[in-house]
C-alpha cells in the first residue's frame, strides 16, 4: 500500500523518519539528565541553615515559654496534637 499524493516521495518519508528518531533521542536523553539530577540531589544532603538560638543563650523565661510550645505540640494519649 502505498501513501498518496506526496507523501509517497522518499524524501518526506525520510525526513519525517528523522524528525521521530530525534525527537526520540531527544526524549530519552532528557529524561534520563532528569533522573540523574534528581539521584544527585537525593544524595546531597540538606544546607544546614543558622540560627541565632545556636549561639545566644536563652534565658529562663524564654526557655519555659519554648517549653509551653513544644508541650503543646507533643502527641498526645490518642497520638493527636494537643
Amino acid at each position: 500500500m502505498s501513501l498518496p499524493g506526496q507523501f509517497s516521495d522518499p524524501r518526506v518519508i525520510t525526513l519525517f523518519g528523522l524528525l521521530a528518531v530525534s525527537t526520540a533521542v531527544w526524549l530519552s536523553l532528557g529524561l534520563r539528565a532528569r533522573a540523574r539530577d534528581r539521584r544527585d540531589r537525593a544524595r546531597t544532603p540538606l544546607e544546614r541553615i543558622w540560627h541565632p538560638q545556636e549561639s545566644i543563650p536563652l534565658t529562663p523565661a524564654e526557655e519555659h515559654a519554648f517549653g509551653q510550645v513544644v508541650s503543646r505540640l507533643s502527641p498526645g494519649s490518642a497520638g493527636r496534637l494537643q
